[in-house]
């Protein structure tokens, strides 16, 4: 079904069609009518299936039906649980609405407070807002949410998991008990469904896949390696594949800025983004890697639900996340909007418990392998307790990146071992 079927305005469906969507995901197809229909709704779906734009568009339509001139006020609220991903939301706002008179603002820490005070007392229709600095500005009265109309709770499983609740239930108790709540998540843990339980009414529920499976689109390879080697084993799949557009998860900020600081010296153009840098920083990052400026980009796990940069080509692990979930939103920043990607994670001895973890919690067995073609270093101790020194094992080839015209993307950078 193309977007002009469901009913939304003609400048909407034309601000759409200009961003270059023409037809909706699966969980825009079931979630856009039903709020445009005014429910209360619970959408569950992995990232990278299009959730924000389901609950971004009917917000549009809908204000752009009631909004009559006057003085703008707040009438729509989407809490969300990171800067990148205010950010994110308020482009998505802007790039939908670009034929509409809505406004949209995203307010987050990191940044000068005066100036979003400045850009509120002017007057906005769509707040897109982090919990934390949402209520800096309630207790300076520097924002009004008598308004609310509707409510979105992006990624709510992510801000609990960041210890948000208390600051979202405190918000949401200040807000207008007449309103449509739209609550989406990856994950529907007994938490959320408490939280939604108490902020919403007779919900819809939306389930699009199965609960926990990262999306189908996503290759997952793992291979083992020994902590000393993970570096050497990065720098040679990124030469010997031809990789182009890499986002590396590391456990720490310190880690990050290290894994870094070695590509820069064998000649690959990286760049780290963590809580370490300021916003002002975090947002050239990740502007410099969607427009191809880095090869590489080195995060932490803050910025897993943040960056939404097509065609990143391959997300590799470099540490196995501690925490099952993460994983399942590290590796949904590749295969986004029903393309295909890799998922390539790296398991030394003592990370192997964190891999049964997150076998556990996708209901699916992940068993490391060698990588064909590394020169693996075996320590003295597997050697004493196997008998054997470690040769690569046959396994499924990783595919070789290519560019969007098809052709194999070269390798810029000054080849050099460690």
């Amino acid at each position: 079904m193309p977007f002009n079927k469901f009913g939304l305005s003609d400048p909407l469906v034309k601000g759409i069609l200009a961003t270059g969507y023409t037809a909706p995901t699966e969980i825009q197809s079931q979630a856009i009518p039903a709020a445009l229909g005014g429910s209360d709704i619970i959408g569950c779906a992995q990232t990278g299936t299009g959730k924000t734009a389901a609950f971004v568009l009917p917000i549009l339509d809908r204000l752009s039906h009631e909004r009559a001139g006057g003085r703008r006020v707040v009438r729509s609220l989407i809490l969300t649980p990171t800067r990148e991903l205010a950010v994110q939301i308020e482009r998505s706002i802007l790039g939908y609405g670009r034929f509409t008179d809505l406004k949209g603002l995203a307010v987050y820490g990191g940044e000068r407070i005066n100036k979003q005070i400045s850009e509120l007392t002017r007057g906005v229709d769509i707040v897109v807002a982090t919990p934390g600095r949402l209520i800096d500005h309630i207790n300076r009265k520097t924002i009004t949410l008598s308004d609310v109309e509707i409510l979105v709770l992006d990624e709510a499983d992510r801000m609990l998991d960041m210890g948000f609740v208390k600051d979202v239930r405190r918000i949401v108790g200040g807000l207008p008990k007449k309103r449509q709540t739209l609550l989406f998540s990856a994950t529907i843990s007994p938490e959320v469904q408490t939280l939604a339980a108490d902020m919403l009414k007779s919900p819809k529920v939306i389930q699009i896949g199965r609960p926990r499976n990262p999306i189908e689109t996503i290759t997952q390879h793992i291979y083992s390696v020994e902590k000393s080697q993970k570096i050497d084993l990065l720098l040679h799949m990124i030469e010997d594949w031809r990789m182009f557009s890499v986002l590396v998860f590391s456990r720490t900020k310190h880690g990050a800025d290290r894994i870094r600081r070695h590509l820069e010296r064998a000649g690959v153009v990286a760049i780290a983004i963590h809580s370490g840098r300021t916003q002002s920083q975090r947002q050239r990052a990740l502007d410099g890697f969607r427009r191809g400026k880095y090869q590489v980009m080195v995060a932490t796990d803050i910025a897993a639900r943040g960056i939404d940069v097509e065609g990143i080509s391959h997300v590799i692990n470099y540490d196995v996340p501690t925490h099952a979930e993460d994983y399942v939103h590290r590796i949904g920043r590749t295969g986004r909007a029903e393309a295909t990607g890799d998922a390539i994670t790296f398991v030394s001895n003592e990370e192997e418990k964190y891999l049964r973890e997150v076998s556990k919690f996708i209901g699916r067995k992940l068993k490391a392998q060698k990588f064909k073609g590394f020169s693996y270093v075996t320590s003295p101790s597997s050697e004493s307790n196997t008998g054997k020194s470690s040769k690569p094992s046959q396994h499924l080839e990783l595919p070789r990146s290519k560019s969007a015209s098809g052709a194999r993307k070269p390798y810029r950078g000054r080849r050099r071992r460690y």
